[in-house]
């Protein structure tokens, strides 16, 4: 294979990465790692960087490893390229001084990007205010639910401008290609795939989750339309009829496909697709449990709670403090 030449570019481009605690190493990683490789690769210092926190010091991953940093936030290079590394409990994680501090860079005119759950964290701070953005699938619906003015998109990363997201894992490393591969070339993106065993290079338009057919180990399409169907209406469900009908079939054969392949009724699957829509918005957000229950398609919020205990041993009220308590 040709080497890929050289980049006519003289200065590198700086990259500063925002270390918020309990950020998610994988992430960090995948969009650390390439421009390493790009580096190597060309024979050039194509990027430099920097790990940043609030205050110096270490900063504590999800699984707990510890990540020294090299920097405090007023620190860095004016035209850095900022990339803040969200992971569990974002929330929390985002403190009122780095939010200003967001907005100050924003106002400077650098380019942000947030990557996992840091999306959040943009968007508290109003910097995707009308754009498109993505975050963690499994975050989704609690940021919709807090930032309705940000336009949410289910794809692996979102370029809008000079604010740049992607969901996490190993979404970041497709962002970081199509960063890569905008300032130097596809030829050198392609390479450091190359270099990282990754064959299969994800874009813009790619989503983050599996198929239907594929998550649940079925490839029959009628029972992928339904729980498609159901997945887009939890706020407001629809009844097994309808659900039947939607993909002409009768109710009587609608039940007996969901006990054939899924071991359960089609109500009993809508539950459990409603429930754990609540338990996110729970875990996630500070919506009160009466508006978790309607998000999640109860009217009455005794009838949510005793779903929920039925379903998870324990009620909203109870879930909610247990998950304060343990952070």
């Amino acid at each position: 294979m040709t080497k890929p030449q050289p980049s006519s570019q003289t200065a590198p481009a700086h990259v500063a990465f925002l270390l918020l605690d309990r950020f998610t190493l994988l992430a960090f990683s995948s969009a650390i790692e390439p421009l390493r490789l790009a580096n190597r690769i060309s024979g050039r210092t194509l990027y430099t960087w920097q790990l940043v926190s609030e205050r110096g010091g270490s900063v504590t991953c999800s699984n707990g490893t510890e990540i020294t940093v090299t920097a405090k936030l007023d620190d860095l290079p004016g035209d850095s390229l900022i990339v803040v590394c969200g992971g569990v409990d974002v929330q929390r994680a985002t403190s009122s001084g780095v939010l200003s501090w967001l907005r100050k860079r924003a106002r400077y005119g650098n380019r942000i990007s947030g990557i996992c759950t840091a999306s959040w964290a943009l968007a508290k701070a109003g910097l995707l205010d009308g754009k498109r953005a993505t975050i963690h699938w499994e975050n989704f619906n609690a940021m919709a639910e807090d930032f309705p003015e940000v336009d949410l998109s289910r794809s692996v990363f979102v370029v809008d401008g000079a604010r740049v997201t992607a969901a996490g894992g190993i979404a970041s490393l497709d962002m970081t290609l199509s960063l890569i591969a905008s300032a130097h070339g596809s030829d050198l993106a392609n390479s450091v795939a190359d270099q990282l065993v990754y064959s299969s290079i994800r874009t813009n338009r790619d989503t983050q989750r599996l198929s239907i057919p594929a998550r649940i180990g079925v490839r029959h399409p009628k029972l992928a339309r339904v729980i498609e169907i159901m997945e887009s209406h939890i706020e407001d469900p629809i009844s097994p009829s309808d659900l039947a009908e939607a993909v002409d079939m009768s109710t009587r054969q609608l039940e007996r496909l969901f006990r054939r392949y899924l071991n359960r009724s089609p109500k009993r699957y809508y539950m459990e697709l409603r429930l754990e829509r609540a338990r996110n918005l729970l875990m996630q957000t500070d919506m009160s449990v009466i508006n978790v229950a309607l998000a999640a398609g109860f009217t009455s919020p005794s009838h949510f709670s005793k779903c929920y205990r039925a379903h998870y041993d324990t009620t909203p009220y109870r879930e909610r403090g247990a998950h304060g308590e343990s952070d």
